[in-house]
């Protein structure tokens, strides 16, 4: 069973990210911009712009979002629950015993985040259009996304 969690973008398609090591946040564009070349294969890694040491995808999310995604399933798994017992009991008619869905009580939907329009972009000379954002008082240098090279504004 799969859970949709989605997380905002801000108005220029970047999505918050933290890094794993450095604990830093950072912004990365969501999904290839429009500058990418056709051919670009995408590593299996990606590097963080404030310290530069590599991490799969799934390692950048802020705690933030890992709290957001926590309170979407938390808020799911009373439905989840009830349509897995509704089912059962459907598939077992002849056994005599019935199921009547009540109120499924649990933690409400958390509130949608929000992402706020802030933080500087930055492309590298290596891979210009793979920009990152990172705060307006980042220490220099910066890292690229794609191969860690690190380079100054």
């Amino acid at each position: 069973m799969e859970i949709p969690i989605e997380f905002p973008l801000d108005a220029d398609g970047f999505l918050r990210r933290e890094c794993p090591h450095c604990e830093q946040e950072f912004k990365w564009h969501h999904g290839p911009t429009d500058a990418a070349p056709a051919d670009f294969v995408y590593g299996d890694t990606y590097f963080c712009p404030r310290c530069g040491r590599v991490a799969n995808p799934d390692q950048w999310f802020t705690q933030e979002q890992i709290s957001y995604q926590e309170a979407v399933v938390a808020a799911a798994v009373p439905g989840i629950i009830a349509d897995a017992l509704e089912q059962e009991f459907k598939s077992s008619r002849n056994s005599g015993m019935t199921f009547k869905r009540g109120k499924a009580d649990g933690p409400a939907e958390p509130d949608p985040l929000v992402e706020p329009d802030d933080m500087a972009m930055l492309a590298p000379p290596c891979h210009p259009w793979e920009p990152v954002k990172v705060p307006d008082d980042a220490a220099m240098p910066v890292h690229c996304l794609l191969c860690g090279q690190a380079f100054t504004v």
